[in-house]
């Protein structure tokens, strides 16, 4: 059985951190609701144009043009994560994927 990083809240209910691991920056629409809300230094803003050149979209966007330079969220620095899933909760377009850390 694995066992994963607990906490333990002000009132001493126990709960399991889930921390964000990804992004789907198709998805996004640049909203900036999971950046308000996370208490850490985890996102960042960047171009959309940016993110579809570095990843691979295959055919699904070659007729894509996207003149009105629409922004979307990134992960910066998911090694600040702290695990409390506020940006998940925020996000209307549910682009977030979070994974329990294991104790080994």
């Amino acid at each position: 059985m694995t066992e994963f990083v607990t906490g333990t809240t002000f009132g001493g209910t126990v709960w399991t951190p889930a921390y964000v691991t990804d992004l789907n920056a198709r998805t996004c629409i640049g909203c900036g609701r999971c950046f308000k809300v996370c208490p850490r230094d985890v996102f960042d803003l960047v171009d959309r144009d940016d993110v579809l050149e570095a990843e691979d979209f295959g055919d699904d966007y070659a007729d894509f043009e996207d003149d009105d330079n629409t922004q979307v969220m990134v992960l910066k620095n998911a090694a600040d994560c702290i695990g409390c899933e506020a940006c998940s909760k925020v996000c209307p377009k549910d682009c977030f994927t979070h994974q329990h850390k294991s104790l080994t």
